[in-house]
């Protein structure tokens, strides 16, 4: 062979050329579109695990007539964590409970600023296992919101929640657990 046989030959370098076109031009596309498809999918990710619009949230939560399932008991564990970064005491007054689902409940989360300075914190849930997120509903929470702590400060900070009288039988253990970040910490570790 020689080398004027291994030269690719326009029209096949045309047609490569255009397939590649046409495959460069679909993935911008896909890619824009999956921009705009960012906005619904968040609300779909809001209305499953309770963040997005607090207010209709609180709303439609309050909206819900208790009906309580006496015959039955889930147990709630609550875990409270604390990123590696910053200084802070966070902990649930209690480790687990037993709930009836439909009934409204309260429980409280302890934190406390070490960190030597004012600061603002926020509070990320997570419910698990994954399949309870949608039956797990907050009607009050101090996640919704940062919260601002003095030096030194101390809060007990409320939870108000229900269980949807809809949760699978098979669900009898639920973890809501918090990860406490401290925000300036995050904004300068950003910066």
């Amino acid at each position: 062979m020689d080398e004027a046989s291994r030269v690719p030959e326009p029209q096949h370098l045309e047609r490569e050329n255009s397939r590649l076109t046409l495959k460069l031009l679909g993935v911008a596309l896909g890619a824009f579109a999956f921009g705009f498809a960012l906005v619904p999918l968040y609300e779909v990710l809001c209305e499953v695990t309770g963040f997005g619009n607090q207010k209709d949230l609180q709303h439609a939560t309050a909206g819900v007539v208790e009906q309580i399932d006496r015959d039955r008991m889930v147990t709630v564990e609550f875990i409270a964590e604390l990123p590696s970064v910053g200084s802070w005491e966070f902990r649930p007054v209690i480790s687990s409970m037993k709930v009836h689902p439909g009934k409204l409940y309260e429980m409280d989360f302890v934190a406390r600023n070490l960190t030597g300075q004012d600061s603002v914190a926020q509070a990320v849930p997570n419910v698990a296992p994954g399949k309870a997120t949608a039956y797990f509903r907050k009607t009050e929470c101090f996640c919704f919101t940062p919260q601002h702590f003095a030096k030194g400060e101390q809060k007990v900070m409320p939870v108000r929640f229900v269980l949807d009288p809809a949760l699978p039988r098979h669900l009898d253990r639920i973890t809501l657990s918090y990860v406490f970040y401290d925000n300036s910490t995050r904004v300068g570790a950003l910066n």
